[in-house]
This record gives structure tokens, sequence and C-alpha cells, in this order.
């Protein structure tokens, strides 16, 4: 698999890099950024659709921001890419464009809120959980340089439980917020609180509460260097599909 990088030269992308070039079956042909430089001994382009003119990759790794990477994926879609995305931040109508141009170009996206294979399990365990627990309240805690609250997998995680989960309303019925937003935002009865800090990778935690009891489901990146096994899996079996692929357990 020939693969273009884009947002070469951010954090994630950076990871990504050395962790294609450390693949056999993996030929890094571009790497892509808005920024001048190099990276694993290529120089950076800064346009997308040249670049992809000129390496002819068969897919595209998307780490960039979310104001951008739609623009991304319409062009590389368009020209047959296949995708695999990091970024976050989609809306609904956003993912059904992305289907939708999939599908027509007759190539495929996936788009992952977490590459990391302990936050699928973490959102398994989630969903097995909350048959038994009602109550509950998710508490993701992301670097100060993310842009987007709450993260994607923890609109993932509420989403899942939200499936299973007995509809509770949750607290006391006269609770009332003396500061706006402190008890986090709402989805389904759920709460879901973000933190920003320095020092913190991609942190959740599903915290359930029973009579007498709580049950704490977590999982604690310490490096990006976690999401990087999901990140290669997708590049080898993303042209196995067609349309959109949403969330990395779909391709385990």
């Amino acid at each position: 698999m020939r693969v273009l990088v884009n947002g070469a030269l951010g954090q994630m992308g950076m990871e990504t890099v050395k962790a294609i070039l450390n693949e056999k079956d993996l030929e890094l042909v571009a790497t892509v950024d808005v920024a001048d430089g190099s990276v694993g001994g290529m120089k950076v382009e800064q346009d997308l659709v040249t670049a992809i003119k000129t390496a002819k990759p068969d897919v595209m790794v998307d780490f960039t921001k979310p104001a951008a990477v739609m623009d991304n994926l319409r062009k590389a879609l368009a020209l047959g890419i296949h995708c695999v995305v990091g970024t976050t931040g989609f809306s609904q109508q956003d993912l059904h464009e992305v289907d939708k141009l999939a599908r027509e170009n007759n190539t495929s996206v996936l788009i992952a809120p977490n590459f990391a294979l302990g936050a699928v399990v973490m959102m398994k365990l989630a969903v097995e959980a909350a048959k038994y627990f009602s109550n509950v309240e998710i508490i993701e805690k992301h670097h100060d340089k993310k842009l987007d609250a709450p993260s994607g997998t923890a609109i993932m995680t509420a989403k899942k439980i939200a499936e299973v989960r007995k509809k509770v309303q949750q607290g006391h019925p006269e609770e009332k917020e003396t500061m706006a937003g402190c008890r986090g935002a709402d989805y389904e009865g759920m709460k879901i609180h973000s933190l920003r800090l320095p020092g913190y990778v991609a942190s959740q935690e599903v915290i359930f509460g029973g009579q007498g009891e709580t049950l704490r489901i977590s999982t604690e990146p310490i490096s990006r260097e976690c999401y990087m096994p999901g990140v290669i899996m997708a590049c080898r079996k993303i042209k196995n599909y067609q349309g959109l692929v949403y969330g990395l357990e779909n391709i385990l």
C-alpha cells in the first residue's frame, strides 16, 4: 500500500510517518502539511491535490484539524483515494456527505475517533456495564491543544451506551447549576465532562453508579505510540470496504 500522510508535521502525523516507515508492506510516498518542513527524510508538500496526483497513493492518512478535514476528504475522495482519518469534530451531516462521496467515487473512508485498542475495549466494556448500571457519567481528558470538546471517543461511547441503557433521570430532579456548565454536557441524560490540561494524551473514564457502589472503566494512554497498531491495520484493511466505516472496532 502506498501511503500519503496529511498533517505530517503534527504530533500524530510524525508518529504515523515513523510507524509507516517501519512496515515492509507499506510505502510512504508523500507527506503533506500547511507548514513547511521535512519529516521521515521526505520534503513536506503543502498542496494536497498536487501531492496526490504526483505520488499516486492508495490511501491517505489524515491527522489535521476539524476545520480542514472535510475539504481534505472532498479532494482525496474525488481522486479515488482510500482515507484513514483520526481527525475528529465531524457532524452527522459531515458523515453522510463523506459516505456519499466515497460511494460515488468507488472508494472508502475509515473515521476512527480513537485508534487505541484499549479505547475500543473500554467502549465495549462500558456498553456491557450499561446493561446493569443506568447511572453513568463520562470524563474525558486531553492535552490543551485539542480543539474540539467533547472528544469523538466520548461522544461515541455515550451513543453506544444509549443504545442499551435504560433511560433514567440522573441526579436530583431539582438540581441547579450555580455556575453554568459545571455539570457537563448532556447526552440522553448522561453527563460528559471534558478536561484540557498539559500532560494528558487522551484519557477517558466511564463511571457507573449503583446502590452502594461505583464501577470505573478507564483507558490511560501514556504515549501516542498506542495509536499506531490501529492506524497501520486501517491502512492495510481499508481497501476491502466501500463507503464510510465509522469506528476502529468495525474493522477489527
